[in-house]
């Protein structure tokens, strides 16, 4: 099968297109011929060495796909060949098929298609566990989301922060409500102007760096500060007399750990967004569409920071140029 290999950690220009045998199907597990994936930032960090999982080498990089089952292990109950499946996990979904276990997979909505399946999981499934079981979010509080024109930005999005006007204007229409161009304006005035000086209740950070300081001193009391992604490429240093004074929680959002540790609420919480899908309620915006052999073009989208929405490989169709 054709897959992207990563053989030495570094960047995009030292991964390759590879053909590999197909993998061996375990006890527990479903094969899934992969249609469509999705990059995400853990990516780059994985292929970097740097993710919090590290894979050894070599190995396939990819924590999103979605495809058709064509074979199932021993002891698999809730799926069967020919099954339209969204699979959530670590690696390996760059590739033709991969073996995963079953509870990293969920049933795709009959109306949904591959492009879109492929950039649902990480998303709205992140956001959502940020939401619902991190910050218990509650109705009538102020979210800030930090990052909003990203793919999970775009998933939890109420206060957009962004970096340009053409980011914050995607995320107004997916549904914000506030706007902040954290490139020419102060993040902690504009907060403190837009609540009236409270604060805000919620804080999504998917970006980091010189941000998260500024966005944690302005959370209002008993507020929630959830740490989701580092799209900036640094790690902020928080004092720690901040959550003290503000007596607000700092809330990492781990979806991979969290889902491994309790299963079952991941596969409610799928079950539920599911259920949003025909409505239009959630919906990923693609923000361009690649071949895999396009891979340093599609990593690029996303180290640059440039991609508004998510990025996809399609692997349902040969590669021509």
């Amino acid at each position: 099968m054709r897959a992207l290999v990563c053989r030495e950690f570094g960047t995009a220009d030292q991964l390759q297109i590879e053909e590999l045998p197909l993998p061996a199907v375990a006890a527990g597990q479903v094969r899934i011929a992969v249609q469509a994936a999705a990059l995400n930032f853990p990516d780059l960090l994985a292929i970097a060495g740097k993710y919090q999982i590290r894979a050894p080498l070599p190995f396939v990089p990819g924590g999103e796909a979605a495809g058709v089952v064509t074979e199932v292990g021993q002891g698999v109950r809730q799926y069967a060949m020919g099954d339209r499946v969204i699979y959530g996990g670590s690696y390996g979904a760059f590739a033709g098929e991969v073996c995963v276990a079953e509870s990293s997979l969920c049933a795709m909505p009959a109306d949904m298609d591959f492009p879109a399946a492929a950039s649902f999981n990480v998303t709205y499934s992140t956001s959502y566990h940020a939401l619902k079981q991190g910050a218990a979010l509650r109705p009538g509080e102020t979210l800030l989301v930090l990052g909003a024109a990203g793919g999970v930005g775009l998933a939890a999005v109420n206060i957009a922060a962004a970096s340009t006007e053409a980011k914050l204007d995607v995320a107004y229409a997916a549904g914000a409500t506030e706007r902040i161009n954290y490139s020419t304006e102060s993040l902690k005035d504009r907060i403190k102007a837009l609540t009236q000086g409270a604060g805000v209740d919620v804080v999504y950070d998917a970006i980091g760096g010189e941000y998260s300081e500024p966005a944690l001193r302005s959370v209002a009391w008993n507020g929630r500060f959830l740490v989701v992604e580092f799209a900036a490429g640094s790690i902020a240093t928080i004092p720690l007399n901040l959550p003290l004074l503000k007596g607000c929680a700092i809330l990492g959002v781990f979806l991979g750990a969290w889902r491994e540790r309790d299963p079952e609420a991941y596969r409610q919480n799928c079950a539920e967004l599911c259920t949003l899908y025909p409505s239009g309620r959630v919906r990923p915006l693609i923000s361009g569409t690649f071949a895999l052999e396009q891979y340093r073009e599609a990593f690029a989208e996303l180290s640059g920071r440039r991609a508004v929405g998510k990025v996809v490989f399609n692997l349902s169709a040969p590669f021509t140029r």
